[in-house]
């Protein structure tokens, strides 16, 4: 029996999905190359809920859903969305399986241990750093050649060498930059800042910045600054992005007039990070080329501003593992795999533009709109809500829920 290869390049949530979703599946190989060289080698970063129509139903498919369940947080679906008054525009309480709101949180890093501990340990190849690949689709790691593979899916996020094979598009520069930081053990060294997260996640918006926490499982807050920077300042950071005493000070002074139990995250955050944040541009595609394609980062990188981008490309990896194993089992792997990927992107590319232009319109919304978060908040609650479900009776809602929406607002801007 003849088995169709694939190398998957990434060893992130997406790559690992689309492993698992194809572990054992008749007339198929996989391996997976990851350029750490262990699952420890680097931190993880923060939390993502996922939702029920994407990360969800992938992790079904997948039969791993019984084991989030056991690492979600429920508690973690806790929301609040204010401005820099510390003014409550939402405010949901957490929750529990049973009376989840859809979206609970999981730790990046535990979501990564999950899918790790759901594939045998040979199918993936640490310390595989991909130089390139050629013409003839070898794969060109720093220590040698893998080549045989009858599809490359690139799944190594924004910067992927394995898009250069299909498009020399590249990220752009989003207009925005972030300063990320955590407070360890936040309960014990800033209960100020824990209760104000109170289990989940706080964002606050005003004057074209941001400052976030998320609760972390093992204690931690997550905090970041997000804030309007031109290209050539987070090129050239005009203080020392690795000092924390210089990165404080600037946070504080661009944030002077912001509520003091908001710049208490600043003050008891430590280990600083500087992150520029890049996105392909909104409707990207690419023309289709046999033996190769993309999914998550890879194929739409964009800003965070909307949660969507670990879950779309879970979805990625659901929708392709069901084209490959089509294509994989049909009489002639050889024609039908092709043209099972081609279909698939086509439908990828329809998601990804959905997804990419509610991101856009959440980030200038809420950073470049030039007003306070009360000016937009009826746009963004709108938007969101009838994000998911465009059925012709939703639809059919939508100058109800429009009425209601600023009708709320209308009635709670006059208490402030």
């Amino acid at each position: 029996m003849s088995l169709t290869r694939i190398a998957i390049v990434g060893g992130g949530p997406v790559g690992l999905t689309l492993a698992r979703l194809l572990l054992n599946k008749p007339k198929i190989e996989v391996v997976v190359f990851e350029s750490e060289n262990s699952q420890n080698a680097r931190g993880q970063g923060g939390s993502l809920d996922l939702h029920p129509t994407t990360g969800i139903a992938a992790l079904k498919e997948a039969g791993l859903y019984d084991e989030f369940l056991k690492r979600a947080r429920f508690e973690g679906e806790a929301l609040t969305i204010c401005d820099k008054h510390l003014t409550k525009y939402v405010e949901l309480a957490g929750s529990d399986e049973k009376s989840s709101h859809g979206r609970p949180e999981i730790d990046r890093k535990s979501l990564r241990e999950m899918l790790l501990d759901s594939i045998p340990p040979d199918m993936i190849r640490w310390g595989h750093h991909l130089r390139t690949i050629d013409e003839n689709h070898n794969l060109i790691f720093d220590h040698g050649i893998e080549m045989g593979f009858d599809l490359i899916v690139g799944a190594e996020g924004a910067w992927s060498k394995t898009r250069k094979l299909v498009s020399e598009q590249a990220p752009d520069y989003a207009g925005i930059s972030a300063f990320t930081f955590e407070i360890p053990n936040a309960k014990e060294t800033a209960p100020e800042c824990y209760q104000l997260s109170n289990h989940g996640s706080l964002f606050s918006y005003s004057d074209g910045r941001s400052i976030m926490s998320q609760c972390i499982g093992d204690g931690r807050l997550k905090v970041a600054v997000y804030a309007i920077w031109p290209k050539q300042w987070a090129e050239n950071p005009t203080f020392d992005i690795n000092d924390l005493d210089a990165t404080r000070k600037a946070i504080l002074e661009e944030c002077h007039d912001w509520s003091p139990e908001l710049l208490q995250f600043v003050r008891n955050a430590q280990d600083p990070e500087f992150r520029p944040l890049y996105m392909l541009p909104v409707g990207w595609s690419w023309e289709n080329r046999p033996g190769v394609t993309l999914i998550g980062d890879a194929a739409h990188v964009m800003t965070p501003f909307a949660g969507e981008g670990v879950n779309l490309g879970m979805q990625d990896a659901l929708k392709l593992s069901r084209a490959i194993i089509k294509g994989a089992n049909s009489p002639n792997p050889q024609v039908t795999l092709p043209t099972e990927i081609k279909a698939y992107e086509d439908d990828l590319f329809v998601r990804a533009k959905e997804t990419s232009t509610l991101t856009s319109d959440m980030m200038n919304w809420l950073f470049f709109s030039g007003g306070s978060l009360g000016s937009v908040i009826e746009k963004v609650a709108l938007r969101r809500l009838t994000f998911y479900d465009k059925s012709p009776l939703q639809r059919a809602k939508y100058p109800l829920m429009w009425a209601l929406i600023y009708g709320y607002y209308f009635l709670f801007k006059l208490q402030y």
